[in-house]
């Protein structure tokens, strides 16, 4: 039966070494495992597309084609025309792949093994390649895999789209791009980021009752961002509160013609509660600030001219936001560095960090992949091709806790992995991430661990783009979600 996506996921090592621990743990046969997995991807067919009535099921050589094959039956036994487009020799499979195979034939089945005309089918059902896959794909699987995501049909893949890496999420080669993926007994890391996201399509939960007893008995590798972090992190304020409470940011930014993103940053910062926001930023640009959110302080910077009174003020700090890369920023960075205050840093900022390397602990860096490359030194590819491991570097050399953005944004503290499930590709236009540093640095301001400001921010900020989405994606601003930030802040 499908659930809800748990909280915590795992590599896929875990997976496998675990489910087959909780099953000797619960003697339960590995095969009435694989029986329990296509049911449930069965029971998925039946309810996402209630009308099919002819099924190809497209089988490789494992346990992956194992359920292929007992979904095949089940389906048959319900009166769906089954058809089964085998890649490899089925003779070859063994143990509970040929167990399943074997009671397929038993109930009349049979198997083909060259390419049918695919658009003939109402689901085809990927059971190629599970999650052990290690090398691109080729040949035959990379054929197959080319021809069922140029059908137009829809496609449920079997615990994973086949060609995705489960521990990366990173396409070997090819991949399938799926429209409903139903994940087994544990959620694997690789389907939460990066590519994945595109090709898993709707992820579906299956735990095969064993899930309780396998998150009781392996640690997990990291932990979805969770509806209930705002509760956690946020308790309702006292009626007796009052702004002096909730912490004093300064923003810092805004070179000439990148006035925008420090105002959103800033705006971002007071939609979410901070009790009071002043930014620095180039003179030219105050009279703008004050207009647009009266609000906010202001002050005016040029190098040479002191920022003690704004920094003996301040309870953090966000930087980059607009900051540009001029002697103007560097001067106003170099300042920054020297305040020994909590920090978000953002845009322009991570490229002068990147630039000029130093490893502290009281700050929150927000790259998206390409300030990532930089701070990495590498290609934005080498990136996207393994998001855990880009984190976890940048948070070595640089400390903190770092904030990966893109689909599945990732936040690491050198301890603990969090991934965020919300957002959407309308959030892809300019000053998004501006937005997001204004919320981190308000989230800390009030009081909120690093970790959980960058968890928290990362939530507040996807979800509020989802809502704001209901409009539309496309055309979707960044200031669209100031509203809704207010309200789920509330």
């Amino acid at each position: 039966m499908a659930t809800s996506l748990p909280q915590s996921f795992y590599r896929a090592e875990q997976v496998r070494e675990g489910e087959q621990a909780v099953a000797r743990a619960l003697d339960i046969p590995m095969y009435q495992l694989m029986l329990r997995a296509g049911q449930a991807v069965f029971d998925s067919i039946n309810q996402y597309y209630p009308n099919a009535a002819r099924l190809l099921i497209v089988c490789g050589a494992g346990n992956n084609a194992g359920d292929g094959y007992v979904i095949a039956r089940l389906a048959k036994s319900a009166g769906l025309n089954v058809t089964i487009w085998s890649l490899v020799a089925p003779e070859k499979l063994s143990g509970d792949a040929a167990t399943a195979w074997q009671e397929w034939q038993d109930c009349g089945g049979s198997v083909i093994k060259t390419q049918p005309t695919v658009t003939q089918f109402d689901v085809i059902v990927d059971a190629m390649l599970g999650t052990g896959l290690s090398r691109a794909v080729e040949g035959d699987f990379a054929q197959a895999v080319r021809v069922i995501n140029h059908c137009h049909v829809p496609v449920v893949a079997v615990d994973i789209p086949s060609g995705l890496c489960a521990n990366s999420g990173c396409v070997k080669g090819v991949a399938i791009a799926a429209d409903i993926t139903v994940t087994l007994i544990a959620l694997k890391q690789g389907l939460l980021t990066g590519q994945a996201v595109t090709h898993r399509g709707e992820l579906i939960f299956a735990g095969l009752n064993v899930a309780t007893a396998f998150a009781r008995q392996a640690e997990p590798a990291g932990q979805l961002i969770s509806d209930d972090i705002k509760t956690q992190c946020l308790p309702p304020r006292a009626r007796s509160a009052h702004k002096g409470q909730f912490g004093r940011v300064l923003c810092l930014g805004g070179d000439h013609g990148m006035a925008g993103a420090v105002t959103l940053c800033a705006q971002a910062a007071l939609r979410t509660g901070a009790g009071l926001v002043k930014v620095v930023t180039q003179k030219d640009h105050t009279l703008m600030l004050v207009t647009r959110q009266p609000e906010l302080m202001t002050q005016s910077w040029a190098p040479g001219q002191s920022l003690g009174d704004a920094l003996s003020w301040a309870t953090h700090i966000v930087i980059g936001p607009g900051l540009g890369q001029s002697a103007w920023s560097d001067a106003l960075w170099t300042i920054a560095l020297s305040a020994r205050l909590p920090k978000v840093v953002d845009a322009d900022g991570l490229n002068k960090l990147a630039r000029q390397p130093q490893h502290r602990d009281d700050w929150i860096l927000t790259p998206h992949p390409g300030e990532a490359a930089r701070l990495l030194g590498c290609e934005v590819k080498e990136v996207e091709l393994d998001r855990f491991a880009a984190v976890k570097a940048i948070q070595t050399r640089y400390g903190g806790v770092v904030l990966l953005k893109g689909a599945g944004t990732i936040v690491y503290d050198g301890t603990d992995y969090a991934v965020a499930n919300v957002g959407n590709p309308g959030m892809a236009s300019g000053g998004m991430g501006d937005v997001l540093s204004g919320v981190i640095g308000s989230l800390l301001a009030q009081g909120v661990d690093l970790f959980s400001a960058a968890t928290l921010g990362c939530y507040l900020h996807g979800k509020a783009g989802d809502y704001a989405a209901q409009a539309g994606e496309r055309g979707l601003l960044a200031s669209d979600l100031f509203p809704y930030l207010q309200q789920l802040v509330d």
